[in-house]
Formats: structure tokens, C-alpha cells, sequence
């Protein structure tokens, strides 16, 4: 399955580094960061080696100053690898991009220039127990109180939970008299006194993310931390976190979904019965089945690519093309996971299997806000010209 022929020369660059820190450190790690729950350290470390935690950061300080394709293109790479380890880097690309969109130069030197070089790892502090699906909602407050904010409230499944350098929280004012989705968000550095950590993430799948409960009691945050202007973010939602996101998510799951196929392929390729010697691919109905697969996982990475692209240069066809994008992936990754394993059988079946802990991350795909029927929902609204929230 060639890829990057028609990409520019920058990003076949990207791409091919993303795959060389997945096949070199990622694939060997994957297995034990699921068994056991572990975030990937290592990982994320020859990220930063590589240079890749800077791909939103400008050029100017360090970074690769990519778009959305570049997202898209590096999170398939991890993705086919590791689900968990796709998921940390993307959360962390969303978030350092959200960074960059209103940095102050002070956040500038403190935050982005740390990211560029690979030395600071950030994330997203946004879903609360309170508020589910909806993380455009945030009940976490704060105070004013001189040079810092006073900050209170819980976060939840937060991504690399204990594991961050900081993490972008969402907030309101505690007397806000502003409208409902109408938000704040600065940044939360790991070390901050009255933030506390709890529920050690054992999910089903993408095992090795660190999802994690925060609770923020009396936590004092600089008001130098704020980004952007008090309330202004709630435009962050649909211009930088939900675009990010998706194609972040996307790539990340497109990857689980080319591994599965990959290796529905090389099972088929290597198996023969013994009392005939046919292989099992020369059956029709298999290569039936496996051609379907194929082209599910190829006309996804077409429109979640045409989405990206669209996004990176503004048009305004970007945003239907993004919510379906997401969508169509996680109806692709769960089929095709689910109908490799079939294909392969019991080889596929077991319990520390590539294969097995392909499905088991793939599940994740519909749950993860905003969520498939919630990307179906603003799909369809936006094609009405009605109001997405």
C-alpha cells in the first residue's frame, strides 16, 4: 500500500519520519504499553528526538509550522503501530496548536519553544464528569486573585493524565454572566499545587493513553497562563480544536484500520492447507472479502485527506468534509478490524495479538467526543445552515 507519491517533498519527509520512529521504537513497545497499561515513554521521546512534537509550532521558534495533512499524515503512521501512542501525539499536536493559535510571546518562549525542541509535552483538559460529550461546556471555575487565577473543578479522561508538562484547561469566570458555551482556557502547568491525579486508566482498548481524573482544588494558575482574552474561546471549539482533533483521531484510527488490513494480507499471503496446498487467498469468497476491505480503508484515507487539505487552506467546505471524516473512519476502523479478524481466525484471535489489540483499540472510535453521532448531527446541521451548538 504506497503512500506519499503525490505528496511535497516536506511532507514525504514527515511521513517517511513518522514511519521510521514507528517501525524503530513505536511497533517494539506496543505490545507491553497494552499488555500493561504504559504510557509510552520511549515513544514520545523519539518523537521529540525526531522533531515531530513541533509540527504546529512555527518555524521561526523551532517548530515544522505543518497544517492538517502533515496531522494527518504522521498520526496514520503512529496509528498503524500503536493506537495508544497515536492517540498521545495527537492529543498533544491539538494542544500545542490551540497554544500557538494565541500565544503571548512570553507563552511563546515557556511553552512553544520547549514543544519545537521535544522537551515539553501538553494536552487537553477539557471533558468533565458533569458535562459529557458536550467538552464545549466547561463548569470548572475561577477567581481572580491578584497575579493568579484561583481554579476549581474536575476534569475527566484526560489524556496523558500525570504524564503532561502542562495541559490546556477549560474554565469560566465563578460569577460569569456570559453565555452557556462561552469559555476560557489557559494553561495548567503538571506541577501546580491543589491539582490531584486519581483512577489509573484500565479501558478495554487504547490502553497505554493515560486517562486520567483531575481535581483542581484552590489551584493557583498565573494570569500570564491565560490564553487569549478572557471568554474568547469558545470560536477555539470549531476553528482550532475540533478540526485538529478530528484529523488527529482520524489519522490515528486509519492507521489501526491499514493494520489490520496489512495483516489480514500477510496471514492470507503465508497460509496454506495442509491436505491441499491451496492458499486460503485463492478462495474467491476471501478475496472477495479482503478487496472490500481494502477499499473501505482506501476511500477513507481519500476523504479524510481531502478534508485536511480543505481545512489547511480555509475553504469552506472544510468543516462538513471534517465532521464526516471522523465519522466514516470509526464506521471503517471497527468494520475492517472486525472483518480481518474473521478473515484470519483463531491465529488472529488471541489475547496479546496485533490483531486483537487492533479491534480492542478501534472501539474507542465512536465513543471519543465529539462522537459519531454527534459529528452526524453537526454534519446534517451544517448542511441546513442551522446553528452547530
Amino acid at each position: 500500500m504506497p503512500l506519499g507519491h503525490d505528496l511535497a517533498p516536506s511532507l514525504q519527509e514527515l511521513q517517511s519520519l513518522a514511519a521510521e520512529v514507528g517501525r524503530s521504537t513505536v511497533a517494539p513497545r506496543a505490545a507491553e504499553v497494552d499488555r500493561g497499561a504504559v504510557w509510552p515513554t520511549e515513544s514520545l521521546g523519539a518523537l521529540g528526538e525526531a522533531g515531530l512534537l513541533g509540527l504546529h509550532v512555527d518555524r521561526e521558534l523551532g517548530g515544522r509550522g505543518e497544517g492538517m495533512y502533515a496531522l494527518a499524515l504522521v498520526t496514520e503512521e503512529l496509528g498503524r503501530f500503536c493506537g495508544s501512542t497515536g492517540l498521545v501525539y495527537g492529543m498533544h499536536c491539538v494542544g500545542s496548536k490551540l497554544v500557538a493559535a494565541s500565544a503571548t510571546p512570553d507563552q511563546r518562549e515557556r511553552y512553544l519553544v520547549p514543544i519545537a525542541s521535544g522537551e515539553h509535552i501538553t494536552t487537553l483538559a477539557l471533558s468533565e464528569p458533569g458535562t459529557g460529550i458536550h467538552f464545549y461546556l466547561p463548569r470548572t471555575t475561577f477567581r481572580p486573585e491578584g497575579d493568579h487565577l484561583t481554579v476549581n473543578g474536575q476534569k475527566s479522561f484526560v489524556t496523558s493524565g500525570g504524564h503532561a508538562d502542562s495541559y490546556v484547561l477549560s474554565v469560566v469566570r465563578e460569577d460569569s454572566e456570559l453565555d452557556p458555551g462561552t469559555f476560557s482556557c489557559l494553561l495548567l502547568d503538571a506541577d501546580t499545587p491543589g491539582s490531584t491525579w486519581s483512577g489509573e486508566w484500565d479501558g478495554l482498548g487504547m490502553r497505554g493513553n493515560s486517562s486520567r481524573s483531575l481535581e483542581l482544588v484552590d489551584a493557583p494558575v498565573p494570569v500570564a497562563n491565560l490564553l487569549g482574552a478572557e471568554g474568547d474561546e469558545t470560536w477555539f471549539v470549531f476553528e482550532i480544536v475540533a478540526p485538529y482533533f478530528i484529523v488527529a483521531m482520524a489519522g490515528t484510527y486509519l492507521g489501526i484500520a491499514r493494520s489490520a488490513l496489512e495483516a489480514a494480507i500477510e496471514q492470507l499471503r503465508g497460509r496454506t492447507y495442509t491436505h491441499t496446498a491451496d492458499q486460503l487467498g485463492q478462495f474467491d469468497t476471501v478475496a472477495h472479502r479482503l478487496g472490500e476491505l481494502w477499499s473501505i480503508v482506501e476511500r477513507t484515507r481519500q476523504l479524510v485527506h481531502h478534508a485536511a487539505r480543505l481545512g489547511d487552506a480555509g475553504d469552506a467546505r472544510a468543516r462538513p468534509a471534517l465532521f464526516a471524516a471522523k465519522a466514516e473512519v470509526a464506521d471503517a476502523v471497527v468494520r475492517v478490524t472486525n472483518d480481518a479478524m474473521t478473515l484470519v481466525g483463531g491465529i488472529g484471535y488471541g489475547r496479546d495479538g496485533d490483531l486483537g489489540r487492533a479491534l480492542r483499540d478501534a472501539r474507542a472510535s465512536h465513543v471519543m467526543s465529539p462522537t459519531t453521532d454527534l459529528l452526524k448531527t453537526w454534519l446534517g446541521r451544517s448542511l441546513l445552515d442551522l446553528p452547530l451548538l
